[in-house]
């Protein structure tokens, strides 16, 4: 069964067209990467997928269902998460306190304005479970401003995981990190369970394509070809895009 099915979708700024009549599709439990040369589309699409930008023509399905016209928070309450490029927290929070409301935001008390969030001793007890998933519960309560970069992103994937994702998209969760760093993260991506479909955008090329299990080449908004590890390597076109041959 397809997790995620898209099929024809078109996407244009100011007459460009960054999406070009483009197919994807990513089977349950897959590891998957996107690869391609910045301006390919990458991102674009994430947010196509994610619905935080609308296609201008095709579909996008999700699990079987026809997602392209919901709502991005809809999206996460059928099982769909994502990180981002820049990363995208609470600064001034405790990493306790980025992942509660992480996990609050599944949940109807998220409307009460009156919630106070350290009362809630279920949502801090799995929030501690998280951190400790990530290898942080040590520093629970320092601000998010005062940890390693590198920490902010283990932070950000525990808040994804906190979403109980069916499907994690991954916007190059290793840019900026150290060599020391990158590894880390990949063992931490590697102990997500299996059932949990991830798309990956990195242009880490080493780290990746040890993660990946298939690939798809995208440039100029089109996908070029998709393909195993090797047939990804060894094809003519992924020469050609990165090299110039």
């Amino acid at each position: 069964m397809s997790v995620l099915d898209v099929r024809g979708v078109v996407k244009s700024f100011s007459g460009l067209e960054v999406i070009a009549n483009l197919d994807f599709s990513v089977e349950a439990g897959e590891r998957r990467l996107i690869i391609g040369p910045n301006g390919a589309g990458k991102t674009t699409l994430f947010n196509l997928i994610t619905g935080e930008i609308a296609p201008d023509q095709g579909s996008v399905r999700l699990f079987g269902r026809d997602i392209t016209r919901l709502p991005g928070w809809r999206r996460a309450h059928l099982g769909m998460t994502r990180t981002y490029q820049i990363i995208t927290l609470f600064p001034d929070d405790s990493l306790l306190r980025n992942i509660s409301l992480s996990l609050l935001g599944l949940m109807p008390l998220r409307w009460n304005p009156l919630i106070r969030l350290e009362k809630l001793e279920a949502i801090t007890a799995a929030a501690r479970d998280i951190l400790t998933s990530v290898g942080l519960e040590h520093m629970e309560n320092r601000p998010l401003r005062e940890t390693a970069y590198g920490d902010q992103r283990r932070v950000e994937i525990g808040m994804a995981l906190a979403q109980r994702p069916r499907l994690m998209l991954l916007d190059e969760p290793f840019a900026g990190l150290s060599v020391d760093e990158r590894a880390d993260i990949k063992e931490l991506l590697k102990s997500i369970p299996p059932e949990v479909t991830i798309i990956m955008i990195e242009h880490d090329m080493d780290v990746a394509l040890e993660f990946a299990e298939r690939i798809s080449l995208m440039h100029f908004g089109e996908m070029v070809f998709e393909g195993s590890r090797a047939e990804v390597v060894d094809h003519p076109r992924t020469r050609e895009i990165y090299l110039g041959e």
